[in-house]
């Protein structure tokens, strides 16, 4: 029996000089499946385009309601988010006043407190009596309060702008740069309002017989030093509080809406229990990367606040001394303490800013985080 040889018209190899029925075949197949791959994936992504305008549509109607029903709009809104804003901080900062006074206490002397803030508290306590670990209360509950406002308040308001001058959908895809940049805008100006009071408050920690409180401590330094003394922290404070505040912003959105995600839910639908639980454990992410990113900055505005610069030198150049004298590990002190502080102060800030929101009826605004699908 002679051996099978396959008909060359349907051969698949290349020695026969036209292209093969089965090859045809073949070729017709792949391309079929990759157009329905193409049509698969255009099918997606519009059906997402669609969901989006469908929510922007939905968040647009219930924007019209709110105005309808005489929602707070313009300067009425952004000065309740101001106010939100102040008590958040205020409350917050001032709560955490002894474990500031420990902090600020560990960076300026290391050699002497150098058992950690447990240790530091006692030290403390046993020096001074418990009276010492409310040192410059006033100035911060004040300060910060102020700073809150224009923080919580501006951040809202630089927030809407750009999504006015970008566009809805533009702005979604470009989220983070507008959380970024509005929480940066907002910190700028809040911390020109926040840096005489912060200066006072560092310099009545550092040198507790300075002033007997906020006013007589800022009478002080105005009189004996010029106004100009307050500012000398201004650069760290800036270097301190925007870096601080972009992560602290951009960190709780992203994290908010990861968790949204996760349950498959949306702000709207969230029970008062829920929402506290969202914005507790968001703003706890979002205050211990805000932490580690300030903490060289802060150590530095706590160090060039403690005394007065030699006559002729700039702040840049002391800043440059100062860091070169701490070095990588001494920028860092007190970094376990800030972690409990600002992990803790953040996350309260977020719970009470937001219950607050809610209580003045400040809920106007457009969202661009991604919708939960």
């Amino acid at each position: 029996m002679s051996p099978y040889r396959p008909n060359p018209f349907f051969s698949t190899t290349n020695t026969f000089f036209v292209p093969s029925v089965g090859d045809k075949v073949d070729n017709a197949v792949a391309q079929a499946k990759a157009l329905g791959h193409d049509a698969q994936a255009k099918a997606s992504e519009l059906a997402g385009k669609a969901d989006n305008k469908f929510q922007d549509a939905k968040e647009a109607v219930k924007v019209t309601a709110k105005d309808a029903a005489g929602a707070p709009q313009g300067i009425d809104l952004y000065s309740r988010f101001a106010l939100a804003g102040a008590l958040g901080c205020a409350v917050t900062h001032g709560a955490l006043t002894p474990v500031d006074v420990v902090k600020t206490r560990i960076q300026l002397e290391p050699e002497v407190y150098n058992k950690g803030m447990v240790g530091g508290f006692r030290q403390i306590i046993a020096a001074e009596g418990a009276g010492a670990l409310l040192t410059g209360f006033g100035p911060t509950a004040v300060g910060y309060a102020i700073q809150g406002a224009f923080k919580f308040g501006g951040y809202e308001f630089w927030k809407k702008k750009a999504i006015d001058v970008l566009g809805v959908d533009k702005a979604r895809e470009n989220r983070q740069a507008v959380y970024l940049g509005a929480s940066a805008i907002a910190e700028f100006f809040a911390d020109i309002a926040l840096c005489p009071l912060e200066a006072t408050r560092i310099r009545l920690v550092s040198q507790p017989s300075f002033a007997t409180g906020l006013a007589s401590g800022f009478l002080r330094i105005a009189r004996e030093e010029g106004p100009g003394a307050f500012y000398a922290g201004f650069g760290p404070i800036l270097f301190k509080q925007v870096p601080y505040t972009m992560a602290k912003f951009a960190v709780f959105e992203v994290a908010s809406e990861k968790i949204l995600q996760a349950t498959g839910k949306s702000k709207d639908s969230l029970t008062s229990g829920q929402s506290t639980g969202l914005n507790l454990s968001a703003g706890l992410i979002a205050g211990m990367a805000a932490a580690v990113i300030s903490q060289p900055a802060d150590t530095l505005l706590s160090k060039i606040n403690k005394t007065k610069g030699a006559p002729g030198q700039s702040t840049t150049s002391r800043l440059v001394q100062m860091a070169g004298q701490l070095g990588v590990s001494g920028l860092f002190t007190g970094m376990s303490a800030r972690l409990v502080m600002i992990g803790t102060l953040t996350a309260g800030q977020f719970l009470i800013y937001g219950d607050i929101k809610k209580a003045l009826n400040a809920t106007g605004g457009v969202e661009i985080a991604a919708v939960p699908k």
